[in-house]
C-alpha cells in the first residue's frame, strides 16, 4: 500500500457504519416524539414541544439574533442542532405548510444530512452546518431580502446552506489530489469537496422522498439550484465571485426582482455564512478559530506522517492560530463583507464588521504577545494562488 493510499484510509468512513447510525439516529427520533408514536398532533410547530427542553425552545425565540451561541444549542440538544435547527427554521419560514411537505420525511431527510456530517471533524461538522445555516437566517431576514425572496429561494438557500459541506473529510482539496483521492479524479480536481457535497444532498433528498410530490423538472431545477450554491463556497473562485459582485455594485444594477440576481446574492449570502466566523462574537469566533486550526494541524500530521509534504496553515510547528486568523481576516473576510456591508448596508453589517475589526486586534494582540517579529500576517497566505485573492489585496 502507497503512502497516499494509506493516508486515504485514514480519512475514509465506512458506509456500512455510517448507514448503521443513521438508522440509529432515526430510531431515536422515532422513540422521542409522541408525533413518531402515533399521537396525532394538530400543527407541526407542536412537534418542537417533545423535543426541545425548556433552554433550546427560548434560545429558538432568538434564533435570528447574530450573537445566537450555536455550541450552547447543541448541548442543549444533544448534539442535534442542525436537525432541531434547521427544522425550526423550515416552520418558521412557513415552508412545511407551503410546500405541503411531510414532517416525518423531512425530519428524516434532515437526521440523514446531520449523520452524514464527519462528527470527528474538529471544524467541518454538523455544528459547523447549524452555524453557517442560523448565519443564512440573519440574512434572509436582511429588508433588502426578506421583501424580495420567494419561499423557493428561502427552501433553497436553507438546504443548501445545511448541506453544504455534506460528508467533508476534514482534509482540503489539495491533499486529495496528492493522496489521488477517488473524489478527486471523479471531479478532475475541480471543485472537489463542493461537488461532493452537492451530490451527497442531491442523493439524501432523493432517498428521503422530501420532495417526491413535486413534478421532476422541478426537483431536477432545484438540485442544480442548490449545486450553483454550494459550488459558490468554493474559496478558490473567491475573487471570481467578489469582482462580479462589486461591478454590480459600482454599477448599482442589481434587480431582486430579477430571478437570476437574487440567485447570485444568495450565492454571496452563503459564501458569507460560510467564512462568518471571524464576525462573529469573540467567544464564539475564538471558539471556531481554534477549531478549524486544529483541522489543519491533524491533516499536517497525516501529511507528515506519510511524507506528503505539509500543506500551507497545516504545520503545527511553524503556524499559530494568530497568524493563520489575521491572514484568513485580512485577505478573505474583510474583503468579502466590505462588498456585503455596501450591498445590505443594515445595523447586522456594521455590527459584523465591528465585530471583524475587534476579533482581529485581538489576534494581534496575541501574535505580538507570542513573537516581537511584528509580523501580521501569516506568511503562508502570501504564497497562496493569488486567484483566491481579491484583485486589490493580492501581494506582489
Amino acid at each position: 500500500m502507497t503512502s497516499s493510499s494509506r493516508a486515504n484510509s485514514e480519512i475514509e468512513v465506512s458506509v456500512s457504519a455510517r448507514n448503521v447510525r443513521r438508522l440509529l439516529s432515526f430510531q431515536r427520533y422515532l422513540r422521542s416524539s409522541r408525533f413518531f408514536r402515533g399521537i396525532t398532533v394538530p400543527n407541526s410547530s407542536n412537534i418542537l414541544d417533545d423535543d426541545y427542553n425548556g433552554q433550546a425552545k427560548c434560545m429558538l425565540e432568538k434564533v435570528g439574533n447574530w450573537n445566537f451561541d450555536i455550541f450552547l444549542f447543541d448541548r442543549l440538544t444533544n448534539g442535534n442542532s442542525l436537525v432541531s435547527l434547521t427544522f425550526h427554521l423550515f416552520n418558521f419560514h412557513g415552508l412545511i405548510e407551503h410546500f405541503q411537505l411531510d414532517t416525518m420525511k423531512l425530519r428524516r431527510f434532515l437526521v440523514m444530512v446531520q449523520e452524514d456530517y464527519h462528527s470527528q471533524n474538529p471544524y467541518h461538522n454538523a455544528v459547523h452546518a447549524a452555524d453557517v445555516t442560523q448565519a443564512m437566517h440573519c440574512y434572509l431576514k436582511e429588508p433588502k431580502l426578506s421583501k424580495s425572496l420567494t419561499p423557493w429561494d428561502v427552501l433553497l438557500s436553507l438546504i443548501a446552506a445545511a448541506t453544504h459541506d455534506l460528508d467533508h473529510p476534514g482534509v482540503n482539496q489539495p491533499f486529495l489530489i496528492k493522496t489521488n483521492h477517488y473524489l478527486a479524479t471523479l471531479y478532475k480536481n475541480t471543485s472537489v469537496l463542493e461537488n461532493h457535497h452537492w451530490r451527497s444532498a442531491v442523493g439524501l433528498l432523493r432517498e428521503s422522498g422530501l420532495f417526491a410530490h413535486m413534478s421532476l423538472e422541478n426537483r431536477q431545477l432545484m438540485e442544480s439550484q442548490i449545486g450553483a450554491l454550494i459550488l459558490a463556497t468554493d474559496i478558490s473562485q473567491q475573487n471570481e465571485y467578489l469582482s462580479v459582485f462589486r461591478t454590480h455594485l459600482n454599477r448599482g444594477d442589481l434587480c431582486l426582482e430579477d430571478a437570476s440576481h437574487r440567485h447570485f446574492i444568495l450565492q454571496m449570502a452563503l459564501k458569507c455564512a460560510d467564512i462568518c466566523n471571524p464576525c462573529r462574537t469573540w467567544e464564539l469566533s475564538k471558539q471556531w478559530s481554534e477549531k478549524v486550526t486544529e483541522e489543519f494541524f491533524h491533516q499536517g500530521d497525516i501529511e507528515k506522517k506519510y511524507h506528503l509534504g505539509v500543506s500551507p496553515l497545516c504545520d503545527r510547528q511553524s503556524e499559530t492560530v494568530a497568524n493563520i486568523q489575521i491572514g484568513f481576516m485580512t485577505y478573505l473576510v474583510e474583503p468579502l463583507f466590505a462588498e456585503w456591508a455596501r450591498f445590505s448596508n443594515t445595523r447586522l453589517s456594521q455590527t459584523m464588521l465591528g465585530h471583524l475589526g475587534l476579533n482581529k486586534a485581538s489576534w494581534k494582540g496575541m501574535q505580538r504577545e507570542q513573537s516581537s517579529s511584528g509580523d501580521d500576517t501569516d506568511p503562508a497566505f502570501e504564497e497562496m494562488d493569488s486567484d483566491i485573492l481579491p484583485q486589490e489585496n493580492r501581494l506582489s
